[in-house]
C-alpha cells in the first residue's frame, strides 16, 4: 500500500485529505498540535481498514519530524509529503503596522522553515519511491495583496519558492504548490472571526483537485484548486 504523511490532519483540510486517501487504501502517519483531536481523527481514520499512525506534536521540533518519517519507514516507506500545518502569525490579521514581529517568525518557522525540514527528513524515501510527490498547501494570499495577510502571504510565498526549487532540483519527484481557494476552515476562522463564512466550500469539495494531481501527476509548479476542478 502506497503511504502518505500528512501534517495538520486533526481536521479541516488535513482530515479531508487524509480521509480520501485512507479511503484508497493509503497508509497514513499523521500528526497535530491537539493530541485528543488527532487521536479522535486517527480513530476515524482507521474504520477504513487502512494503518493509521498518528503522532502528536509540532512541525517546528525537529525530533517531531524525523519521528513522522520513521514512522513511514515503518509502514514500508514514504510516497507522498503533504506540508499542510499552518500557522497565521497573527489572530486575527493585522496590518503589517501592528503585525507582531514574533508572531511574523513564528508563521515563517511553522509555514517555511518545517516543511524544507521535513523535506530534507523524507527525501530519501520519496526518491525509493516509484511514484514519489510533495503538496505545499499554498494560498492566494501568497500572489496577492490583502489588506491584514501580508505576514501570512509572506510565509506562503517563500514556501511557493521552496516548492518551486525543489521541484527543479529533484526531477525525478513530482513536487506541486497548490492554493487551495476558499475553505471553511477553523484557521479562516480565526483570521477573519467577524467575516461570515457559512458560503464558503467545506474542505471535502476541494480534495478532488489534490486527488487530480496524484492520479495525472502534472509536472511540478503551482496549482489552483479551483483550475483544477473546473477543467475536469
Amino acid at each position: 500500500m502506497p503511504v502518505a504523511i500528512i501534517t495538520g490532519a486533526s481536521k479541516g483540510f488535513g482530515k479531508a485529505l487524509a480521509g480520501a486517501l485512507a479511503e484508497r487504501g493509503w497508509d497514513l502517519v499523521v500528526d497535530a498540535r491537539s493530541a485528543d483531536a488527532l487521536a479522535k481523527a486517527a480513530e476515524e481514520l482507521g474504520a477504513y481498514g487502512t494503518r493509521v499512525v498518528a503522532l502528536p506534536g509540532t512541525v517546528t521540533d525537529a525530533w517531531h519530524r524525523s519521528a513522522l518519517v520513521a514512522a513511514a519507514l515503518e509502514l514500508g516507506g514514504l510516497d507522498l509529503l503533504v506540508n499542510n500545518a499552518s500557522v497565521l502569525g497573527a489572530e486575527p490579521l493585522v496590518r503589517l503596522e501592528q503585525h507582531s514581529l514574533d508572531g511574523l517568525r513564528e508563521a515563517l518557522e511553522t509555514n517555511v522553515v518545517a516543511p524544507l525540514g521535513l523535506v530534507q527528513e523524507a527525501l530519501p524515501l520519496l526518491r525509493e519511491s516509484a511514484a514519489g510527490a510533495v503538496v505545499a498547501l499554498s494560498s492566494d494570499a501568497a500572489a496577492e495583496a490583502y489588506e491584514t495577510w501580508g505576514g501570512y502571504g509572506a510565509s506562503k510565498a517563500a514556501l511557493d519558492q521552496l516548492t518551486a526549487v525543489l521541484g527543479v532540483e529533484e526531477p525525478g519527484l513530482r513536487v506541486w504548490a497548490v492554493d487551495p481557494g476558499d475553505m471553511r476552515t477553523a484557521l479562516y476562522q480565526a483570521a477573519v472571526p467577524l467575516d461570515d463564512d457559512s458560503g464558503r466550500p467545506e474542505p471535502e469539495t476541494v480534495v478532488p483537485a489534490f486527488l487530480r494531481l496524484l492520479d495525472e501527476r502534472p509536472t511540478s509548479g503551482r496549482y489552483s484548486a479551483p483550475s483544477l476542478l473546473e477543467s475536469r
